[in-house]
Formats: structure tokens, C-alpha cells, sequence
């Protein structure tokens, strides 16, 4: 029996979500709907221009793979969670976090430095622009695995966004091996179209050969096959992944369940901020099908539980919303 539902693996930010304007993103020049990496000189010039906006600014420990992972704990899966911080007010308010949801870590001695941080800029149609210092999160490396925990978990759940770091790519590379001889089935998020544009090579290495469960959004997959036609993207990840998801936004999503695939509903609302929506599908997901649910029903689980993360600001939910939200759905 495995003592964990996933295992989670990525960079450890802390996140500032901040509300600007498109003409604020042309003037900053940042790309808006990416993520985009920076150094602290970078991060201090948006701050410095956004010096009026920052007491509308909110903090919540984030990263694409953490808030999955805190999502899946606070719907009831056993977790475990592996990044690095470093030695501040940031990181020790990151690990509290995690504890605080119920991620079981590994014990860590934080060094000296800067735990990662994600500067969010949202534009008043709710996408999110992100800016990412990754700090401590950039030398994350094998050394932060725990090969135990990988191999009594049933999931392991690996987000691109590591592909950037040559110790955290390595660090995935690793923990995919790890999970291959213990028969734990290897997810992977593909994270932002930026990345599997550029990394595209990388994030196959990370893969290393043919997984059992893809996360991604339209663009991605579109991105990953290098195609335009979405149908071709969906033939092409049939031939990486076991099975798969496609996020289409307001539309739904799209859920191939190794034999059959599912179109999912999207749920009405108004959409405030969409940071988190996709980690926190993924996150509602994998405790689905980790719970009995099938892929179906997962799929619509997950996306409940998106549209009620794209409906108010933040990347997570707040914990009692968990519990709510999983009522609401298994009374419908």
C-alpha cells in the first residue's frame, strides 16, 4: 500500500499577486500571460514602478507544483512536497504553509540567500502576467529528493517549470528514474507555453520516455507538438503519454483516460484572476483519481474547483473552501 497519494516536485516561491493595467504591462514591457524569468535588479524595477499598487498586493506560498500539491492535501490525498528555501521570513512562512496544509516534507537545513519569489501582475481580464526571481529555487537538485517517499507514493507529479535550473532538471530527471523502478506513475505538468517552447528538448529529457499522465492547456499542447491544429496535439501526446489532460479554459477541458477521451464542461463565472486555475485543476484532479473517481468524473471535479480559484484573487483557495467545495460536488 503506498503511504503517499503524490508526491509533488518544484520550485518554492512566494507569491505577490499584484492588479495592474495592460498599458502598465507595455510600459514594464512584459509579456503578458507568461512566465517569465528575472534577476533581482528586474524584480526591484517593477516594484519601484508599481510602488502604488503594492497595498493591493497579496502573499500566499506558490510555485505551480505547491499549490497542486496544497490543493490535493486540503481535499483530503496524502501528500509530500520537496523544493528548497532559503533562510528568511519567506521561507520559513512557505514551509509553515505547507505544514499548515498537511504536505509532509523532508527535513531541511535552509542556507544562506533568497527563497524564490513570483511577482503576478493581473490585468483586469484576469490573466496573470508572471515575473519570477527563483532565488533558493534555482539550485533545488537531487540532494532535496526523498527516494522513499517517491517510491511509497502512488503519483509523482513533476512541473516543467524545473527545466530551467540545470540542478532542478536534473533533480526531475532523477526523480522520474526513481519512480520508474518503484512502479510509481509519473505525472507532468507542462506548465507554460514559454517553456515547452524553449525547453522543448529539456522537458523530453525530464519525461524520459513515455509517462502515464500529462497536464496541460491548449497552448502548451499546441506548443509541445509544434502544430496549430489541436487534433494533431492530441495525436502527438498520444504517443508520450498514457493518458492526458487539456485545459480549454471557460470552454472545459478535454481528458483522455488511456482509452477514451472526455470532453469536460467548463463552469460558468466571472473569471477575477486565473492565477492557480490550471494548478489547481491538476491538483483536484489527481485527487479524484486517486479517490475513486473516474477520469470523467475527476474532470469535472477539477473543473469546479478551477472556476472557484479563477473567481476571487489568489492562487489557492482558502482550506474550509476544500471541504465545501468536495461536499458540493459529490451531493450534486
Amino acid at each position: 500500500m503506498n503511504n503517499y497519494h503524490i508526491y509533488a516536485i518544484g520550485a518554492a516561491l512566494v507569491d505577490t499577486e499584484i492588479e495592474v493595467t495592460d498599458q502598465d504591462l507595455a510600459t514594464l514591457n512584459v509579456e503578458k500571460g507568461m512566465m517569465t524569468l528575472v534577476d533581482p535588479a528586474r524584480r526591484q524595477q517593477l516594484l519601484d514602478h508599481l510602488e502604488g499598487h503594492l497595498v493591493h498586493a497579496q502573499r500566499a506560498s506558490g510555485g505551480s507544483a505547491g499549490n497542486t500539491i496544497i490543493a490535493a492535501s486540503y481535499f483530503g490525498a496524502s501528500t509530500f512536497f520537496s523544493g528548497k528555501v532559503a533562510n528568511d521570513d519567506n521561507g520559513e512562512f512557505y514551509m509553515r504553509d505547507m505544514a499548515n496544509a498537511g504536505v509532509a516534507t523532508p527535513a531541511q537545513n535552509p542556507e544562506g540567500g533568497i527563497t524564490g519569489k513570483c511577482l503576478i501582475l493581473i490585468t483586469p481580464d484576469a490573466e496573470r502576467s508572471m515575473n519570477t526571481f527563483l532565488g533558493a529555487s534555482e539550485q533545488f537538485s537531487a540532494r532535496e529528493l526523498d527516494s522513499d517517499a517517491i517510491a511509497a507514493s502512488a503519483y509523482l507529479y513533476i512541473e516543467s517549470y524545473l527545466v530551467t535550473s540545470p540542478s532542478g532538471k536534473q533533480a526531475a530527471i532523477e526523480a522520474a528514474k526513481l519512480a520508474r523502478s518503484n512502479n510509481t506513475k509519473i505525472a507532468l505538468s507542462f506548465s507554460d507555453p514559454g517553456i515547452i517552447e524553449y525547453f522543448h528538448a529539456g522537458v523530453l529529457e525530464i519525461m524520459g520516455g513515455r509517462i502515464a499522465l500529462a497536464f496541460c492547456n491548449r497552448d502548451e499542447a499546441l506548443s509541445f507538438a509544434k502544430t496549430e491544429d489541436l487534433d494533431q496535439a492530441i495525436k502527438v501526446l498520444h504517443d508520450h503519454c498514457d493518458e492526458f489532460v487539456i485545459t480549454l479554459g471557460a470552454e472545459g477541458a478535454l481528458i483522455y483516460d488511456g482509452e477514451t477521451m472526455h470532453a469536460i464542461d467548463g463552469v460558468k463565472v466571472e473569471a477575477i484572476d486565473t492565477n492557480g486555475a490550471g494548478d489547481m485543476f491538476a491538483g483536484a484532479f489527481l485527487y479524484g483519481i486517486s479517490h475513486g473517481m473516474t477520469h470523467a468524473q475527476a474532470g469535472k471535479f477539477a473543473s469546479l474547483a478551477a472556476s472557484r480559484v479563477v473567481s476571487q484573487f489568489g492562487p489557492r483557495l482558502q482550506p474550509a473552501q476544500h471541504a465545501k467545495l468536495l461536499e458540493q460536488f459529490q451531493q450534486a
